[in-house]
């Protein structure tokens, strides 16, 4: 599942490549769960918290702790409480340069970076919301992994062709529902020797 993933441009950039408005705040290149990323909603880009908090205990004390950051969204699990509003209301585009993976044996994980060498700025498909905890906030939406992906790890983003950036985000959810699977163009693998921990 991707945890972390790069948008390589600023927010006036994307803004004018995707046609919008821009509100966006500050986002770092690369976006990790729980931190700020630019996300299109409503015509707008904006900025929002990457995961859906998700409510803890300790199990010491029983009592609350910090939420968990829950940063994925399964394109086979859309229907469940906790993405079902969001999928059916609130669907939005995210846009990136590429996203990683880890790969290599537990303790020594390197970064895997994937790309699409004929779009330097692409979209994947995200679900949003408002939180208590963190305000706005997105969930990446992921699906089985296929081509040259398959080989770094079983999912992958939904990634969406332009044609259908318009229809993810205002099409009835079984019409967006169609658009979640795996990507069947040309994907660019990087394996660096870059720690996968920050």
């Amino acid at each position: 599942m991707c945890n972390l993933y790069r948008t390589a441009r600023s927010a006036d950039e994307i803004a004018r490549l995707f046609r919008v408005e821009s509100t966006a705040g500050n986002a770092a290149e690369e976006v990790y769960p729980g931190y700020p990323g630019l996300v299109i909603a409503g015509g707008t880009l904006r900025t929002m918290v990457w995961g859906f908090p998700l409510a803890q205990k300790s199990k010491r004390t029983d009592l609350p702790i910090k939420p968990r950051t829950v940063n994925n969204a399964r394109a086979d699990n859309l229907d469940s409480f906790m993405w079902r509003y969001s999928f059916q209301e609130r669907r939005c585009l995210i846009p990136l340069t590429a996203w990683a993976e880890a790969e290599g044996p537990k303790g020594a994980m390197t970064r895997t970076w994937m790309s699409l060498p004929d779009q330097p700025v692409f979209a994947c498909a995200g679900i949003w919301r408002g939180s208590d905890e963190w305000g706005d906030c997105y969930s990446m939406v992921m699906t089985d992994a296929v081509g040259a992906a398959a080989e770094v790890h079983d999912r992958m983003p939904v990634i969406l062709r332009p044609d259908d950036y318009d229809r993810w985000q205002h099409a009835a959810p079984e019409e967006a529902r169609a658009l979640c699977v795996g990507y069947a163009g040309e994907v660019t693998i990087e394996q660096t020797g870059d720690s996968w921990r920050r």
